[in-house]
């Protein structure tokens, strides 16, 4: 009895499992199955013929209902996608062109990024201290960089040079036609001028310093513009400015001390043996110009300070009330501060 069951209850399971095996390829062997045809006039089952006037077309396309013809397109847009065609490769030339057509070439240079940088040197060498200069800095630090990477540094350093020496030419006349009385801060105005605008151009052009001018030429661009000055304005000038110096000199406050000061450190700046055609005036200003002084010129030193202070009280300037001292050197020789301290102050 035990073993009928048995063998009944697997037959069952067995026969269930294939009903359910059967029903499952049914339904997805459904999705391949078309649907019956259906029957156009004029076919077998229209004993009538065909109408007059219809179009006779192609069959339905067959439905795509089942998940097994999704798989299938799947796995076809996995495939490797097709070699490069040739509209692929005249893609890839365009680029390249667009890319080519970046290059600086040396008519671009002239025509469009020297005028940019032409015009802001213009500004900066006659701008007056504390003006307002309204280039693109950095506008004018790309122009730069860009033609240094597309090797137009040995162009753009000789338009540079060639632009300043024009520019300390056109103020090496302005100077002759000075008259002597404005001829000392004429010269200082032109002076401070360039060397202010030199402390923005140098900076400007660092990167053509940097890989042109040190590389190749082995020089520095501030000192080549420095030289520039001294060429063309200040050799020219300094033996009719030397004896205006010496003469205002000799006169005090002729001259403000500022101005004194700023020529004669400029000129130091450009050529230290300059010393040699006045060291008394350098040594006003500059240290350590004369040797160090001896004991046996103290004499000298002191009717050269006596004579300064003559000169200063005939030009209306007085040394003051000497009867009082200062309160420092009363508290020095007093034993009780409280008592020194209240004299020192009466």
């Amino acid at each position: 009895m035990e073993e009928s069951m048995e063998e009944e209850e697997g037959g069952s399971y067995e026969a269930m499992m294939d009903d359910q095996n059967h029903n499952n390829w049914e339904a997805a062997a459904g999705g391949f199955r078309q649907p019956p045809a259906r029957e156009l006039p004029g076919g077998p089952g229209d004993r009538k013929g065909p109408k007059e006037g219809l179009a006779m077309g192609p069959p339905p396309p067959p439905p795509e209902a089942n998940g097994v013809i999704m798989m299938l397109k799947s796995c076809d847009a996995a495939k490797p996608a097709p070699a490069p065609t040739p509209s692929s490769a005249i893609n890839i030339h365009t680029s390249t062109s667009k890319f080519l057509m970046n290059v600086i070439t040396i008519e671009d240079y002239k025509s469009t990024y020297w005028p940019k940088l032409d015009g802001a040197i213009d500004q900066l060498l006659t701008q007056s201290p504390g003006d307002y200069i309204p280039i693109s800095y950095e506008q004018i630090y790309s122009c730069v960089y860009k033609c240094v990477c597309q090797q137009h540094s040995e162009q753009m350093y000789s338009d540079l040079i060639k632009k300043i020496t024009n520019h300390l030419q056109r103020v090496s006349k302005e100077l002759q036609a000075s008259p002597p009385d404005l001829y000392i801060e004429r010269f200082n105005i032109a002076l401070g001028q360039y060397m202010g605008a030199l402390q923005s151009i140098v900076p400007l052009f660092i990167y053509m310093n940097k890989f042109y001018i040190e590389t190749k030429l082995n020089r520095d661009l501030k000192d080549d513009l420095i030289k520039l000055f001294t060429e063309h304005v200040a050799e020219k000038h300094i033996y009719s400015l030397m004896p205006l110096l010496l003469e205002a000199q000799s006169t005090p406050f002729q001259v403000t001390p500022s101005t004194m000061a700023n020529i004669v450190k400029g000129l130091y700046t450009l050529r230290p043996e300059w010393v040699q055609m006045a060291p008394s005036l350098f040594s006003k200003f500059i240290p350590n110009i004369l040797p160090p002084a001896v004991e046996s010129e103290l004499s000298e030193y002191a009717a050269q300070d006596q004579k300064l202070q003559r000169e200063l009280i005939q030009n209306g300037f007085t040394r003051g009330d000497q009867s009082r001292k200062r309160a420092g050197e009363e508290l020095a020789y007093n034993s009780t501060s409280a008592c020194a301290s209240s004299r020192g102050y009466r």
